[in-house]
């Protein structure tokens, strides 16, 4: 009590329930700056902790993939080594005091694959070179007619260009992968050919501005490709086997899961969830598959990639993967379905199942390790072979369902009678499930024939 009053100056408020039985004591709220001192605390300590937590972040990003880090750096030195030519005066003058340009064209131009890197620096210098020699001819060609209609054949040529080059954008080939040399044509050719209108000598002007993109796209390359380099012809080839052994995880995990004791129901969900969650990740990788082997056909050839290496064809297995990935969605979909198929149909398919998706994930994985080594293995044979036996088993046992549907459901049958103890012998006719009952499992048994 003592230290209470103390603490608010000697005064306590008591308030007392109306029996007299309890009471409470009224703490005195803090003064007005202490609130605000404590909210600065609090805002320091808050930015503190999302600044901590940034670092935290970036740290595992470095240590989960080095290779950023490398590409970081490589960014770093071509910077440096181009803005030489803005600082060192005999490099400048060579130029023509137009090395920014460099600059800005190494910043626009590295990215973090060699394919992706080499597109973008060829579109970039045929771009440019197309659109400063259509500049140049235009204004030649205006300057004869005269100062009349010279404007107005600039301006004629800069909109039928600019609408021509802005049109292609939209044809699916040219923006696969010319989509930035036609952006930096309509670039180029409009600060050209305008330019031209007042400055004197404006081929001097196209070919500063050319050799400028010469030297910071060449220091692109030359360092992308001496330099630790990322390609983009690897970075799909071992995509595609990761997904591989994801799929062969995921169609085990669900089918496990689907055919699971209820008495394991506990023990195995957790990991199992996690085992057949892969196959998302082989749903979402459209885009990057066709951003690599776009980026892969500009790549030279490199390790045990040749220049024919057939890069579309990787394409087609990853539209593979995914339709399989889709299978295993749908199976996803049975297992969270409130129409559960019976019990002892389950028991009926559930070895031939496990076998058979056994076989078909060992398939896939070994086909991954093919994938990664490059080698082929006669082991794949006989794995194929096992699959094909597992599936003919399965469609033996799902030609036998309708026979063991009719049986079970006359054990039903006689087991109730037994119970009711009835006198008489009824004559039972022979009667069969609903087939929306047996639809999830043979749904499931489907997706794995």
């Amino acid at each position: 009590m003592v230290n209470n009053k103390a603490v608010s100056g000697g005064l306590e408020w008591r308030v007392r329930v109306a029996d007299g039985s309890s009471s409470a004591v009224l703490v005195p709220e803090s003064g007005i700056f202490q609130r605000i001192w404590q909210g600065i605390v609090g805002l320091v300590l808050g930015i503190i902790r999302k600044v901590r937590n940034f670092f935290v972040k970036a740290w595992d990003v470095g240590v989960d993939d080095p290779r950023k880090v490398m590409h970081c750096l490589k960014v770093g030195v071509a910077l440096t080594v181009v803005s030489l030519f803005y600082y060192m005066r005999p490099l400048y003058e060579g130029v023509g005091g137009t090395a920014m340009w460099a600059v800005l064209t190494v910043v626009v131009i590295f990215e973090y694959t060699v394919g992706a890197t080499l597109c973008k620096s060829l579109n970039r210098a045929t771009g440019t070179f197309l659109a400063g020699a259509l500049a140049v001819g235009v204004h030649w060609v205006a300057s004869q007619s005269g100062e009349r209609f010279e404007p107005i054949i600039i301006r004629s040529s800069v909109f039928i260009l600019a609408t021509s080059a802005t049109f292609s954008r939209f044809i699916p080939v040219v923006k696969a992968r010319f989509d930035y040399g036609a952006m930096i044509f309509i670039l180029t050719f409009s600060l050209v050919a305008i330019s031209g209108y007042r400055v004197d000598n404006l081929f001097d002007l196209a070919q500063e501005r050319l050799s400028t993109i010469v030297i910071g796209g060449s220091m692109c390359l030359l360092i992308s490709m001496l330099i630790c380099p990322i390609w983009a012809g690897q970075d799909l080839h071992f995509l595609v086997a990761r997904n591989m052994e994801k799929l062969a995880t995921s169609l085990d995990g669900c089918v496990g899961e689907y055919f699971k004791d209820s008495e394991d129901a506990l023990e195995i969900d957790e990991e199992s969830r996690k085992n057949f969650q892969g196959y998302k990740c082989v749903l979402n990788s459209k885009a990057s598959e066709e951003a690599l082997a776009n980026f892969a056909r500009w790549e030279p050839g490199h390790g045990r990639f040749s220049f024919r290496h057939p890069w579309k064809q990787y394409l087609k297995i990853g539209a593979s993967l995914r339709s399989c990935a889709y299978c295993i969605e749908a199976l996803n979909g049975c297992i969270n379905s409130e129409i559960l198929a019976p019990e002892f149909i389950k028991e009926h398919l559930s070895g031939v199942s496990m076998q058979l998706t056994s076989h078909s994930s060992t398939v896939l994985k070994e086909l991954a390790h093919i994938t990664k080594t490059m080698r082929r293995t006669s082991t794949l044979d006989f794995a194929i072979e096992d699959m094909k036996n597992a599936v003919q088993d399965l469609h033996d046992a799902l030609k036998s369902i309708p026979s063991q549907l009719i049986t079970s459901q006359l054990q039903v049958d006689e087991e109730a009678l037994l119970q009711e103890k009835k006198t008489t012998d009824p004559i039972t006719q022979p009667t069969s499930i609903p087939l929306i009952e047996v639809l999830p499992t043979y749904y499931c048994s489907f997706i794995n024939g």
